[in-house]
């Protein structure tokens, strides 16, 4: 394996330039794909890679529950630094497990408790709630979904602003934006180098709403002061993995983007421009993170099984 199982563990950082150029010069739909994809696949490689590691680690204990034949030094010789790399991945992969479990418990936790709460409610696709706290976002679940939002909320918006509202809630149950969120939120927790993609896969994913929204209502201009006026008195969503209106971070870039004409969507940007290199190295380091996780993964089965008495 030698130093390729340590690669997928720090080749996330190739990704950090188009977790910034995504968001300026690519379509949103195309970028929160494209952002969402490369966690995914970086976060599973570094996770397996790290596990490749325990198993040497754990074999080098006292009392271990593994077979003797993998502690032999043709085993730990795979690995450079053996010793400390193969003890620290124990704590590591641990931890990784720990909260990444605990980021699933929170979201299922939530969603669950928002659908106990809407299940005296009628059925239909926008809930109301009389509240004084001003806020919304979609709910997934179901055939369609839900959207709530407090009068608190609607009070504060002129008619032609709530239609936008609506329709940057409904296109994100429409997409599917929490699977996004979920998955670049638990590729951050299970590499730290990817929190860059999390926090953009965040932002794109409020600007792929609001582009629908922008369609679906016809103008832009509504659907920015929309943004801009449920902002002042919004208070997010109740975990990052729900897709609220009006998050108080981006919301001046957002409303920007929604002053200026409509992106145009591309398949792939160009290599010839800025973004068209970030996104090709952040696909080339995502090739070799997998690549490099598979031959290691390969390379350790076909040693530990030659290791292994019959």
């Amino acid at each position: 394996m030698g130093v390729f199982v340590f690669l997928p563990l720090i080749l996330p950082l190739t990704a950090w330039p188009i977790a910034r150029l995504a968001e300026q010069h690519l379509h949103p739909r195309l970028a929160t794909r494209l952002l969402t994809a490369v966690a995914g696949v970086m976060a599973l490689c570094s996770t397996v890679c790290l596990a490749l590691l325990m198993v040497v680690g754990t074999a080098q204990l006292p009392g271990n529950p593994l077979p003797d034949g993998w502690s032999d030094p043709e085993v730990r010789a795979a690995v450079p630094y053996d010793e400390v790399a193969g003890r620290a991945a124990i704590p590591v992969l641990l931890a990784v497990a720990l909260v990444c479990g605990r980021a699933l418990w929170r979201h299922g936790r939530t969603r669950r408790r928002a659908h106990r709460a809407l299940a005296g409610l009628p059925g239909a696709q926008v809930v109301v709630l009389s509240e004084r706290e001003p806020y919304a976002y979609a709910l997934p679940g179901g055939a369609r979904g839900r959207i709530v939002v407090t009068t608190a909320l609607l009070d504060g918006l002129r008619p032609a602003e709530r239609r936008a509202l609506f329709a940057h809630e409904r296109a994100h149950l429409a997409a599917r934006h929490h699977r996004f969120l979920l998955v670049a939120q638990l590729a951050a927790r299970a590499n730290p180098f990817l929190g860059p993609l999390r926090t953009a896969v965040a932002y794109t994913t409020e600007r792929w709403a609001d582009e629908e929204a922008a369609r679906a209502v016809g103008d832009r201009r509504t659907v920015a002061r929309a943004i801009g006026r449920a902002a002042l008195v919004s208070r997010g969503t109740p975990v990052p993995t729900l897709a609220g209106f009006a998050l108080p971070g981006p919301v001046p870039r957002r409303v920007a983007a929604l002053l200026r004409p409509a992106p145009a969507p591309r398949s792939w940007p160009s290599m010839f421009t800025a973004v068209g290199l970030a996104a090709w190295a952040a696909a080339a380091g995502t090739a070799v993170s997998a690549m490099s996780s598979a031959n290691s993964a390969v390379t350790m089965v076909l040693i530990l099984r030659a290791a292994t008495p019959l």
